[in-house]
């Protein structure tokens, strides 16, 4: 058996063990580093990395900042769509690497600071728990690793605008 997914939780616990090499890195990285394989609140817990990745990017200059991401969300994308055919599950929710894209676009341009940090991560999780309109259509209608990750870049937008107006 190639892969293995037990469907008996939620999440469902992912097995790697008989996947190739490349198939192991595609969820390694769509996990969260395994961060994803958390079997409780793996979306919040997923989005701890992206405060690092918001960090990482508060040092650039935010033409930098904004050409990395515009790298790393069709990346993620990508990452997304293939770990979720990997795992043969729609949208599973292991997949974190949505999450720290959210998280990078929800503090971007922002000075990084405690307060912007909290602030930030808790309207993300609001946003994207909540899944206002039009988030919930974008995640709907976008197929594959599209809909998985803009849903939460556009709940990253949602905080980052509210962040800009309080902050």
């Amino acid at each position: 058996m190639k892969y293995a997914l037990i469907l008996d939780k939620n999440p469902p616990q992912i097995y790697t063990r008989g996947m190739n090499f490349k198939k192991k890195a595609v969820v390694f990285i769509a996990t969260g580093f395994f961060i994803g394989k958390i079997p409780f609140a793996p979306g919040t817990f997923g989005s701890i990395p992206g405060l690092l990745l918001a960090f990482m990017m508060s040092c650039l200059d935010f033409s930098l900042a904004a050409f990395f991401m515009a790298f790393f969300i069709p990346a993620a994308i990508w990452i997304s769509g293939k770990a979720e055919s990997i795992l043969k599950a729609k949208d599973p929710g292991q997949i974190v690497i949505d999450e720290m894209a959210g998280m990078g676009v929800a503090l971007m341009g922002l000075p990084f600071n405690l307060q912007t940090a909290v602030w930030g991560f808790f309207l993300f999780r609001f946003f994207d728990i909540l899944k206002p309109f039009p988030i919930k259509r974008i995640e709907r209608k976008l197929p594959g690793g599209a809909g998985i990750v803009m849903d939460d870049v556009l709940a990253g937008l949602f905080a980052n605008t509210i962040l800009r107006i309080v902050f």
